[in-house]
């Protein structure tokens, strides 16, 4: 049988095409094009080729803050993956208190990231705030505003209280998935919390936390909003990081060829980590579950 082909199906996605060049691809193309020119205004360009790649590459600016971006993610991963882990194993995991455990860590996803910013920039404060009245109170010199370790600590808490609700609750569905089958023998042959954890749980739980670490690593490498809002980048340039540094270049300062650069390469960046993040973890994961069947 000859099979039929409707080109009038094309039309369906033609909305969606189009919706897509004006938010994804023109924009790029702006992009690209501020990247390989230099303008004084008016719409005038002057080709300039790769010369804003080569001055980001070596600027000394940009890697400061590739390493505090990359130093922020680092410490992020490393406290809400676990932590996210442990507060699912311990969450009910039925009746009414599952629902209401359920809703409440789900709040902290619902606050806009301005909000976020806002409240703990208030939270922290030594004359107004709970927090910083309190530790002043108790005799710690607690400062975000001057000290750079206490920014960088009121940040990485800022993020963990908001985004380790979203590891742990991707972590209780995989626990959820779980049948009861699979506890009932681990009883039957007496393991350990840490044998049932080890051998059962956190193989049902490496698929959402693969999907959780990606999450958190784009978001954490990503982030602007609330940083900003709590330090403004500082003090001096501590908690500058790259998407800080970016707005600043691109509206503070109206570089928009090395800010254009400067995205570019950013972009490029977070899509070939997680390339080759998602392309590792992947592959371990396959190559672990054919270990299993020969055995």
């Amino acid at each position: 049988m000859e099979k039929t082909v409707n080109n009038k199906a094309w039309f369906l996605v033609l909305p969606v095409l189009v919706v897509v060049a004006f938010s994804a691809v023109i924009p790029l193309m702006t992009v690209v094009n501020y990247a390989m020119n230099d303008t004084f205004g008016n719409n005038q360009f002057f080709w300039v080729g790769l010369e804003w790649f080569e001055e980001m590459v070596t600027s000394s600016r940009l890697h400061d803050a590739l390493g505090r971006q990359i130093l922020f993610t680092a410490i992020i991963l490393s406290i809400q993956v676990p932590l996210g882990i442990f507060v699912a194993l311990n969450m009910p995991k039925k009746g009414f208190w599952a629902s209401v455990v359920l809703v409440l860590m789900a709040l902290p996803l619902l606050i806009p990231f301005n909000v976020v910013g806002t409240i703990w920039q208030i939270f922290g404060r030594v004359d107004i705030g709970l927090l910083g009245h309190t530790l002043a109170a108790l005799g710690f010199d607690y400062n975000y505003t001057n000290d750079p370790l206490d920014a960088w600590i009121t940040v990485i808490v800022m993020d963990v209280w908001h985004w380790t609700s979203l590891v742990a609750l991707l972590a209780y569905a995989g626990l959820q998935s779980i049948p009861q089958a699979y506890y009932q023998a681990a009883k039957i042959d007496q393991a350990s919390r840490w044998a049932v954890f080890r051998y059962i749980e956190l193989p049902k739980m490496k698929g959402v936390l693969l999907i959780a670490v990606l999450l958190r690593f784009m978001d954490s490498f990503m982030i602007y909003t609330e940083p900003f809002v709590v330090t403004g980048g500082g003090p001096g340039n501590s908690t500058t990081f790259l998407s800080i540094d970016l707005v600043k270049m691109a509206v503070g300062q109206f570089d928009l060829g090395p800010a254009a650069a400067f995205s570019l390469m950013y972009f490029l960046v977070i899509l070939l980590v997680s390339w080759v993040f998602y392309t590792v973890m992947t592959s371990l994961d396959r190559a672990e579950a054919q270990q299993g069947e020969s055995h």
